[in-house]
């Protein structure tokens, strides 16, 4: 939302405004915006609707307070909303369309009411065509992972079968909540028996590098970095709750993965520790244009905004690999971050669009979800010392990457809440 001030639509009813602010604010988090951007968002929007908002944003519900601001700044709230809701998704497409829509309604060139029917008719699922594309984007993202990890041919085409049978899985998983609440673990014994059985009988394997590339999508690695943004900035309800959403997902994924060993070892299935030889360089670069196409499918980002976010996964990447090759991986990136961060609020600032196109895509292959996918399965094989080695590196790798961001927007101020 922009910082200039414009003619805030004040002559509506107070529950017209209110809805509004509400619809919005449901928005906002169903498309994955973390709490400060969102809790920013809003009491912009409100001010500008002669409105006092107090804002709550956690994971799974929003708190909102209203006053009229002729009731003045310490006025006993008038209505208060609570709202409660799934974990947001981040969706780019959707994402834009909500700011541009609280963009012209705050600039009077969007009638309130016909704002707030644009917001609520977002509400659609998704088409079965762009349900099968990110079914099919699984896989891909699978296989450029499993190249980028230079591991072997064999190895990337088992990480592509694994990936689009989770994509499968979570198809079938909408609308059956039982299904929902198991997925991870579910997905995670499915990918580890394949992988192990496919290993002793078919063609060598690196296990571990195709179960973690099979498993790339469902590594919460955007939101244990969201949840140390969160907490950087004081957001502390939200971004507990989001830390322990987090590690609720990768003990499920660790689970998956240690009774899938067990149950091979029990019937004698015993994988190959035979190592084929890994891919050429040309195929890593290969598999990172493939993997950020497929991420830009998995982030539903618009058809104009694809070259955007494809570029922007790229930049990251790259800067992180040149910079972790001359200083050290922390560092490099500690310096994709901040350039990530910097230019992103500049192209929010330019363009008066939401910098999120570029930010979330951006860090997307920096975030530690693997990492904190590893240090779990150490302590579940018992190997505990390597385990709390490999949780030090997570937790760096973290501040790196948070610290980054947080020193882009004091290079290039962020100009806009998204």
């Amino acid at each position: 939302m922009q910082e200039e001030e414009p003619r805030a639509q004040s002559a509506y009813t107070l529950n017209t405004r209110v809805g509004f602010v509400v619809a919005l604010a449901r928005r906002l988090h169903e498309y994955g915006t973390a709490a400060p951007r969102l809790e920013d968002a809003i009491s912009k929007v409100s001010e500008r609707l002669d409105l006092y908002c107090d804002v709550l944003s956690t994971p799974t519900s929003i708190v909102l307070s209203f006053a009229e601001t002729s009731q003045g700044k310490h006025a006993v709230a008038q209505l208060t909303q609570v709202i409660r809701l799934a974990p947001g998704e981040v969706n780019l497409r959707r994402l834009c369309e909500v700011d541009n829509i609280a963009d012209r309604v705050i600039d009077g060139s969007l009638d309130l009411r016909t704002g707030y029917r644009m917001l609520r008719e977002l509400d659609r699922p998704m088409s079965p065509r762009g349900r099968w594309l990110t079914v099919l984007a699984y896989g891909v993202s699978s296989a450029s992972i499993a190249s980028l990890l230079k591991t072997s041919w064999a190895d990337i085409a088992v990480a592509a079968l694994c990936g689009w049978l989770i994509g499968l899985v979570a198809y079938g998983a909408v609308g059956r909540p039982r299904l929902s609440a198991s997925f991870e673990a579910v997905s995670a014994l499915i990918v580890t028996v394949i992988a192990i059985a496919v290993s002793a009988y078919v063609v060598p394997l690196s296990l571990k590098p195709v179960v973690l590339a099979s498993l790339i999508v469902l590594l919460p690695g955007m939101t244990l970095t969201t949840a140390v943004r969160e907490l950087s900035s004081q957001h502390l309800v939200s971004g507990v709750a989001r830390m322990a959403g987090a590690m609720a997902t990768l003990l499920k994924l660790t689970f998956g993965t240690v009774a899938a060993a067990q149950l091979c070892r029990v019937v004698g299935v015993v994988p190959s520790s035979e190592v084929l030889p890994a891919v050429p360089v040309w195929a890593e670069w290969l598999g990172l244009v493939a993997g950020a196409c497929s991420f830009a499918v998995i982030f539903r980002s618009g058809r104009r905004d694809v070259w955007i976010v494809i570029a922007s996964i790229m930049l990251g990447y790259a800067l992180t690999r040149f910079g972790g090759a001359r200083f050290g991986p922390e560092f490099g990136v500690f310096i994709a971050g901040l350039t990530i961060g910097a230019v992103s609020n500049v192209y929010a600032t330019l363009k008066q669009r939401p910098g999120a196109l570029i930010r979330e895509p951006g860090i997307i292959l920096l975030v530690p979800g693997s990492i904190g996918f590893k240090s779990l399965s150490f302590v579940f094989e018992r190997d505990v010392l390597l385990g709390i080695d490999t949780a030090f590196s997570l937790v760096t790798i973290l501040v790196s990457l948070v610290a980054g961001l947080l020193f882009g927007d004091l290079l290039a101020p962020p100009r806009r809440s998204l």
